[in-house]
């Protein structure tokens, strides 16, 4: 079963917002066993939609539509669903009811007959209830496609999906299962693991696919499997899962199940009841800033020192500076005095510590361009690692936070 997403708004297409929309309704249709064919960005206008619209259906059993549903005249979905579906619009009570007490209660400011209109729907539509936010979500349909029209705002689309949208297609679609399983390695490029698993690659089933995505140092292997029995399909991918793992060994360094490293640390250290502190060099407080992310990262997060100029190394985390003198400050030495020393200072069970060179000049260091040490501070020792990261500043300092939650989670899990 295939559905298609369209993205209404030019603020999309001249790049000033990132499409994320489409990103979440693509994970919670697949999580359903609905298969997305084709996402479309348009603009706000009409013929554009029209086409848009009338392309998907010939596609697609199911056509989910965001944007373009504010109150003025540039969003012209509701306009447009009209003429496609050749309906009209008309005033629902309810929407009408709801905007009102929003303006009442939230907005605090006068309702104007432009917010009035937000309760103009057509006809023919099945309305949605947005409890956060003034534009309705509409579910239509024409000659059997569904079509569904949600607001663009991320966090009004979002709740009207788990809400609304996916109990509806549970109740009227006969679905497929979908199962995925993705294995994280390490240590080998791309083109070298496909050619070392090429022999089991070639006898998978037809209904399982493998997909290699590589990234920052790491390849993730995604199996997917198809079907109409969830048991059978998880079944398979287990059993090809462990003919997999005698042929990549050491590199496998674990499953991912729609979970970021820093989660899975994060899970790690609150199981174990373990603490948690950082000094950041050149990663500039981005460990400190995915830790917090995660709710509830007060309980294993004391802190971070970002020491990013080489005095703060030495006033806050006392770094001596004959150390930096004899071994520059990008060095496994000073890595590791980071490490220790703010694991102390925070009074933490692990701290990790970065230091390194990531561009465009060289600053305080003679290291080349690309360098970083990452310290681990445990309870029992302390492990430093040196990595050459390339010549790109940004992707030279997500490399780091990346290998930094790697070698953290190592270490934690032994203990």
């Amino acid at each position: 079963m295939f559905a298609e997403i369209i993205t209404i708004g030019d603020e999309i297409l001249i790049g000033q917002i990132v499409d994320t929309n489409s990103a979440f309704i693509a994970k919670e249709l697949n999580k359903i066993g609905i298969s997305v064919y084709q996402i479309t960005s348009v603009q706000d206008e009409r013929r554009h939609i029209l086409n848009a619209l009338a392309e998907a259906k010939a596609r697609a059993q199911i056509v989910l539509v965001t944007g373009g549903l504010g109150p003025t005249k540039d969003d012209i979905t509701k306009h447009t669903f009209c003429e496609f579906f050749n309906d009209t619009l008309v005033r629902n009570e309810e929407v009408l009811k709801h905007v009102e007490e929003l303006f009442a209660s939230i907005i605090g400011t006068p309702i104007s007959e432009v917010n009035r209109q937000q309760a103009m729907v057509p006809s023919k539509a099945t309305v949605l209830h947005n409890a956060n936010g003034t534009a309705p979500g509409m579910w239509m349909y024409s000659d059997g496609v569904a079509f569904v029209s949600l607001p663009g705002v991320p966090f009004e689309m979002k709740a009207l999906m788990v809400n609304a949208v996916i109990p509806k297609i549970v109740e009227e679609f006969k679905r497929p299962y979908i199962v995925h399983r993705t294995l994280v390695t390490y240590g080998l490029g791309e083109s070298a693991l496909a050619e070392k698993i090429e022999d089991w690659e070639n006898k998978l089933p037809p209904f399982i696919k493998l997909a290699y995505l590589p990234n920052l140092g790491k390849v993730r292997l995604r199996l997917s499997a198809k079907g109409d029995d969830k048991q059978v399909l998880i079944a398979a991918i287990e059993d090809r899962i462990k003919q997999l793992q005698p042929l990549i060994g050491d590199l496998l360094y674990g499953t991912e199940d729609e979970e970021t490293l820093e989660v899975l640390v994060a899970k790690l250290l609150t199981a174990k009841q373990l603490t948690l502190a950082t000094a950041e060099s050149c990663t500039g407080g981005k460990i400190a800033e995915k830790i917090t992310a995660i709710a509830g990262a007060s309980a294993y997060y004391k802190g971070s020192v970002v020491s990013y100029a080489t005095e703060t190394k030495i006033n806050v985390l006392h770094v001596p500076k004959k150390m930096i003198e004899d071994h520059s400050v990008v060095s496994a030495e000073v890595a590791k005095t980071m490490a220790i020393n703010v694991k102390a200072l925070l009074n933490a069970d692990f701290a990790i510590a970065t230091t390194g060179n990531a561009g465009p000049t060289k600053g305080d260091s003679d290291a080349d361009i690309g360098t970083v040490y990452i310290a681990i501070a445990t309870p029992k020792e302390v492990i430093v690692e040196k990595f050459m990261l390339g010549k790109q500043r940004i992707r030279i300092v997500q490399k780091a936070v990346n290998k930094a939650f790697e070698l953290l989670q190592k270490e934690i899990i032994k203990f």
